[in-house]
C-alpha cells in the first residue's frame, strides 16, 4: 500500500496522467486533478492488477497507459498478463503506424480505431521459420486461433475465414473477418507473404465497401480493414491510402521474434553454443 501511493504520487507519474485530464480541471487545482485521476484511471482497476503493473512496468509513460487501457476494456488479469509479456505498449503507442484513420473517420473514433492497430504482429506461435504461402499463413492462424486472438488484442470476435461477400453475379472472399466489440465494427484482414504493394490498398477498400453496404449493422461504425504483409515501406502507404475513403492500416508481421536491443552481443550465437556441445561431448567420450 506504501508503494502504492508513493508510485502514483510521484511527480514524473502524475505529469503523465495530469495532460489527459481537461483544462478546466487542471485550472480548478492540484487536488482536483489527482482526485479526478484517481476516480477514473485508479479506482476501477483491481488491486492485484495493481500490484502486476508496479512489478512489471517502471516507466511512468508506459504504466499510465496499461492503467487506462485496463480501465477502460475491463482485461482481466490473464489479459493484462499477456498484453505485458507482449510489449503492447511499444507495439500500439511509440512505434510508427501506417493509416488513414485520420482521414476516413470521425476523430474519436479515428482514436480508438488507432489504439487498436498494431505496427506489427508477432507469429512466434505459429512456429514458421521461412517462406509460406498465403493460404498456409491464413490456415495456420486458424489452427491456432486463440494465440492470434491474444496476440490481435483485446475486443476482437472471429467471424470466419475466406468471407463471402457479393456484388451482382460476382462473389469476392475475405481473409479473415473479425468483429471489435469496444469500436463496434467489422474488420477485415488480407494476409500477404510479401510486401506491400498499392494495388492491395484498392482491393481493401473495395471490400470495405461491399461490408458496409452487406454486412454491417444498423449501429455499427464504418468496417475497417487491415493488410498483414511481409514488409512496408511507409512512404508508399501514405500514397496508397491517401485518396481512400474507407479507414485502412498496414501492418507487418514476424514470424520469429528479433533479439532485443539490449541484449545483442550478450548472448552466445548458435555457432558458440554448437562448439561449447561438441567440447562436451568430446570431453565425454
Amino acid at each position: 500500500m506504501r508503494q502504492f501511493f508513493s508510485e502514483y504520487s510521484d511527480p514524473s507519474f502524475l505529469e503523465q496522467a495530469v495532460p489527459e485530464l481537461s483544462a478546466s480541471e487542471a485550472e480548478s487545482g492540484q487536488a482536483v486533478v489527482h482526485a479526478q485521476f484517481v476516480r477514473d484511471c485508479l479506482a476501477p482497476i483491481p488491486w492485484g492488477h495493481h500490484i502486476e503493473i508496479m512489478k512489471k512496468i517502471k516507466d511512468p509513460a508506459a504504466r499510465l497507459w496499461y492503467l487506462r487501457a485496463t480501465a477502460r476494456f475491463g482485461w482481466s488479469r490473464n489479459v493484462l498478463l499477456n498484453q505485458i509479456k507482449a510489449n503492447a505498449y511499444a507495439r500500439a503507442v511509440t512505434e510508427k503506424k501506417t493509416h488513414n484513420f485520420d482521414l476516413a473517420l470521425p476523430e474519436h473514433f479515428a482514436e480508438q480505431a488507432d489504439e487498436m492497430l498494431k505496427s506489427s504482429y508477432s507469429m512466434d506461435f505459429l512456429g514458421l521459420r521461412g517462406a509460406v504461402k498465403e493460404r498456409e499463413l491464413e490456415e495456420r492462424l486458424i489452427a491456432r486461433l486463440q494465440s492470434f486472438l491474444l496476440e490481435l488484442g483485446y475486443g476482437f470476435c472471429f467471424i470466419g475465414r475466406q468471407q463471402r461477400i457479393a456484388l451482382g453475379t460476382k462473389e469476392y472472399f475475405i481473409d479473415l473477418l473479425f468483429y471489435h466489440r469496444i469500436l463496434r465494427s467489422l474488420v477485415a484482414f488480407d494476409l500477404k507473404v510479401g510486401p506491400f504493394e498499392p494495388e492491395y490498398a484498392g482491393k481493401m477498400d473495395f471490400y470495405l465497401n461491399l461490408l458496409n453496404d452487406t454486412e454491417r449493422g444498423p449501429d455499427d461504425q464504418p468496417s475497417i480493414g487491415i493488410i498483414l504483409c511481409a514488409e512496408k515501406d511507409d512512404v508508399e502507404v501514405e500514397y496508397a491510402l491517401r485518396s481512400k475513403a474507407n479507414p485502412i492500416g498496414v501492418a507487418v508481421y514476424e514470424l520469429q521474434s528479433k533479439l532485443p536491443g539490449e541484449l545483442k552481443g550478450k548472448l552466445p550465437t548458435a555457432k558458440q553454443l554448437a562448439d561449447v556441445v561438441r567440447v562436451e561431448m568430446e570431453e565425454g567420450e
